[in-house]
């Protein structure tokens, strides 16, 4: 499974010093890899596939939520 190979490689990638357009391309990828993923797993129901889409998703929030910046009163 080439989607699980890049998924680890989503997973392992360092977030620090980060462009952002680094950010933006990573939370594009993190976006691909998840909805091609959840593709199969819609068909097979691999507990396995859901726990990569589960941690590829957290790992995009966390890119998001630094794209977004801190909401300031």
């Amino acid at each position: 499974m080439d989607l699980l190979m890049q998924a680890e490689q989503f997973e392992k990638m360092k977030m620090s010093h980060m462009s952002t357009s680094d950010r933006v391309v990573a939370s594009r990828k993190g976006k691909e890899l998840v909805l091609a993923i959840n593709e199969i797993y819609k068909k097979t129901k691999d507990s396995k596939l859901m726990d990569a889409m589960k941690r590829i998703t957290e790992k995009k929030r966390k890119i998001d939520k630094r794209l977004k910046g801190r909401i300031t009163v």
